[in-house]
């Protein structure tokens, strides 16, 4: 059996498939559907990120494949209903990487009540903002959660600590689901009007594409922190910065964009006084994340050939 790794995967579990397997592995493949296309009929099973678009024209070339393994949760970058057309197996690591995105999410909800970035800024060049710049804690605040899946639901009880109330949306849930995690699910409407903090935990789909722009952030009455380590384009950056240049918000964190790498025409618009943290999509990718994404591909891959 033939196995093409696409993107980084945990040394050790490498090793693990290269010792059951014909493992190649080429990162380049990533960003180079030409090339994939080319070489992908040879092999049986494709293990991915998020960079990789599995999508028809590589899986028309993709005779042999049996197995697509997917290291992390999102599944957009794979054409899903043509492998469960074709017989061929979609495995995400789901779980695997929630407590790593839960932790950002509290990390960022901190750094962003306390205006860390504005403070680091002035610091920084000499000024002493002690008493112009203010500073909030999460104690007591509303957290507001959109989806409310594993993810969210570590955000929850991560929030408890800090004696935060939670509430969500989910339209795919029952109210009663959030009765265990002392959370109450609510009209998505209801979540803007009363959040202090808004964090982003829903898969892309054509409902939530753009679902934050302008006229949904306007809703948002109390001028709260938005987080997204979900999806880019779930957000509509320009509205976005438009909002937070007219203090509709107080504050945002972006680990996903629209188009990664972020553009530098998107990156150049956000001024220095920002409050605001930027990552490149790796809230789930720590090194304790990824030995446990990149351990149950590697184990599901064995199981799924019987080996």
């Amino acid at each position: 059996m033939k196995i093409l790794i696409t993107e980084f995967m945990d040394v050790e579990y490498v090793e693990l498939l290269k010792a059951n397997f014909d493992v190649t592995e080429d990162h380049d493949l990533a960003t180079n559907n030409t090339e994939l296309k080319k070489i992908i009929n040879s092999f049986d099973a494709l293990i991915v990120r998020n960079k990789t678009q599995v999508n028809k024209e590589v899986l028309d070339k993709a005779d042999n494949l049996k197995f697509v393994g997917r290291l992390g949760v999102g599944l957009d970058n794979i054409d899903t209903e043509y492998c469960k057309n074709h017989n061929i197996h979609v495995q995400p690591a789901t779980g695997m990487n929630a407590d790593s995105v839960a932790e950002y999410v509290i990390n960022a909800a901190l750094t962003l009540l306390k205006n860390i970035p504005l403070m680091h800024q002035e610091t920084l060049i000499g000024n002493w903002p002690r008493t112009s710049i203010s500073s909030r804690e999460l104690r007591g605040k509303t957290i507001g959660l959109l989806g409310f899946g594993l993810i969210a639901k570590k955000v929850s009880t991560l929030a408890k600590v800090f004696d935060a109330k939670i509430i969500a949306y989910d339209p795919y849930l029952d109210p009663s689901v959030g009765n265990q995690f002392d959370t109450k699910l609510l009209d998505i409407n209801d979540v803007f009007r009363m959040s202090d903090v808004i964090s982003i935990h829903l898969p892309l789909t054509e409902n939530t594409k753009n679902l934050l722009n302008y006229n949904t952030i306007k809703k948002m009455v109390k001028h709260p922190i938005i987080i997204n380590s979900s999806r880019g384009s779930i957000v509509n950056e320009e509205d976005l910065l438009r909002a937070y240049e007219e203090k509709l918000i107080s504050g945002f964190a972006l680990d996903v964009y629209n188009t990664e790498p972020a553009p530098k025409s998107f990156l150049e618009k956000i001024k220095k006084n920002t409050n605001c943290i930027l990552s490149p999509h790796v809230a789930g990718v720590t090194e304790e994340a990824n030995k446990r994404v990149s351990e149950f591909i590697a184990n599901t891959v064995k199981e799924f050939f019987n080996l």
